[in-house]
């Protein structure tokens, strides 16, 4: 059963919302994948704070129509889930690792930041750290020096204390 005109106004108008704060949309195909797995894929979808969702192409077109996004519109044929985050890499990221342990979903194309990405485009956005991974990495950066300052005062006030026994 068809939507009505009221609810696709409503689901362009979720969609343009969504679209207006976000920085990455994804869009793969899902054809012959089973409900569990493309519920897991929900659930990951979720935790990452990715919207995730199948919807009709052409209310999509008319969502991304004057957005930054809008050059993925040519894109939009056939069975498609939509990935849609403001973190740049968490859409990507989601779909990438979901179609490594799942080849009936397979990534066809994305736009980060007004440029249209192919598939290879996609799994190298993907492969970029999370913005806390890079955090983390930047905290463990600094902290490096004082660790080892702080490991050779150890050393030589442990030297010292051996010299005076």
């Amino acid at each position: 059963m068809g939507l009505n005109l009221d609810e696709k106004k409503a689901v362009v108008a979720e969609v343009s919302a969504t679209i207006a704060g976000a920085q990455t949309m994804v869009i793969a195909e899902y054809s012959g994948l089973e409900v569990a797995h493309l519920t897991r894929l929900r659930a990951q979808a979720r935790a990452a704070n990715v919207y995730l969702r199948v919807l009709k192409n052409t209310l999509v077109r008319r969502a991304v129509q004057g957005s930054v996004f809008a050059e993925l519109s040519a894109q939009m044929v056939g069975p498609l889930i939509y990935s849609i985050s403001e973190d740049p890499v968490a859409a990507a990221k989601v779909l990438s690792d979901f179609a490594k342990t799942n080849d009936k979903l397979v990534v066809k194309a994305g736009s980060y930041a007004g440029e249209l990405l192919d598939k290879a485009g996609v799994q190298r956005l993907a492969s970029v750290p999370s913005r806390e991974e890079l955090l983390a990495q930047l905290l463990g950066m600094m902290q490096a020096p004082v660790t080892g300052f702080a490991c050779a005062l150890g050393a030589l006030a442990k030297q010292r204390e051996e010299a005076v026994a």
